[in-house]
């Protein structure tokens, strides 16, 4: 197996409207801190902001942009980082060199960060992930089983995937199947679940049918001890990322407190499985 590197990542937002907390994201900024290596990147055109935002205002964005890229070449230029930062966290502090936290239509994301084993692919698929595929009109909607598959791959990598099997949940007033599960005192059950849809109550209402059976599955308090964890996809559509929030907060309030990870949580989220899974098997 490859050293596994810890990181942490920020993803910079052009938020085009505050009260509606409509935005599309325009870069990525990766750190490694064992490495004191530093990896961003930002959108060189406008790909299809002027078809999600038509009033936008071309120049300014531009111009905007431009600064951003030069602050990016000049972080990405860090060599001897390792040491002044230790935590993944850290990733934060460097991209406000970039771009500092004020009120203007730019704006940083919350931390995210895992484990990687190929630093520039993990940032690769990050960038894909959250800023490229803004660039592609397609009429094409990913299902679960798409969602999960980066997840098996990487299971399978660590020769964990025929750990998980099926598992049917069972209540009194019904029950629910998870793909995905095995044993450890409780059951762990893993569903993947794409919120890559058309409309906004779709998205939401998806998130409340899990919400719903989990609670019909537990009503009666004897069912057997379970922990559910969602591995979601977000939208392809950026004008519907609000609706998308609202479903990854209707999730984690369903019954037995799930876990909810989002796709650039890949490395974490497998992680997870495999130290649960290696820590029982070593039992």
């Amino acid at each position: 197996m490859k050293d596994m590197q810890q990181y942490g990542f920020v993803i910079l937002r052009y938020v085009h409207d505050v009260l509606t907390a409509e935005f599309i994201n325009v870069g990525v900024v990766l750190y490694v801190p064992s490495q004191g290596r530093v990896i961003a990147k930002t959108r060189n055109t406008m790909g299809r902001l002027r078809g999600v935002f038509p009033d936008l205002d071309r120049a300014a964005f531009n111009s905007a942009m431009s600064s951003v890229r030069h602050g990016f070449r000049k972080i990405a230029k860090r060599k001897s980082t390792a040491g002044l930062f230790t935590s993944h966290d850290s990733v934060l502090a460097i991209a406000k060199e970039a771009v500092p936290h004020d009120d203007s239509s730019l704006q940083w994301s919350s931390v995210g960060g895992g484990l990687t084993g190929d630093v520039q692919e993990t940032f690769d698929r990050l960038y894909n992930q959250f800023v490229a595929r803004y660039d592609h009109r397609s009429s094409h909607r990913r299902t679960d089983d798409e969602i999960w598959r980066p997840v098996l791959a990487k299971l399978e990598e660590r020769n964990l995937a025929t750990k998980l099997h099926e598992k049917v949940i069972a209540g009194s007033l019904d029950d629910v199947t998870f793909k995905h599960a095995w044993k450890n005192g409780q059951w762990h059950v893993y569903e993947p679940v794409s919120f890559d849809l058309a409309e906004a109550d779709s998205i939401k209402g998806k998130a409340r049918e899990w919400l719903g059976h989990l609670a019909a599955v537990v009503a009666d308090g004897k069912t057997e001890a379970f922990k559910p964890h969602f591995f979601v996809g977000a939208p392809s559509d950026p004008r519907l990322n609000a609706a998308y929030e609202v479903a990854k907060k209707i999730l984690s309030q369903a019954p037995n407190n799930p876990e909810v990870f989002e796709e650039a949580q890949l490395d974490e989220f497998v992680s997870q499985i495999e130290d649960e899974v290696r820590a029982h098997d070593a039992q």
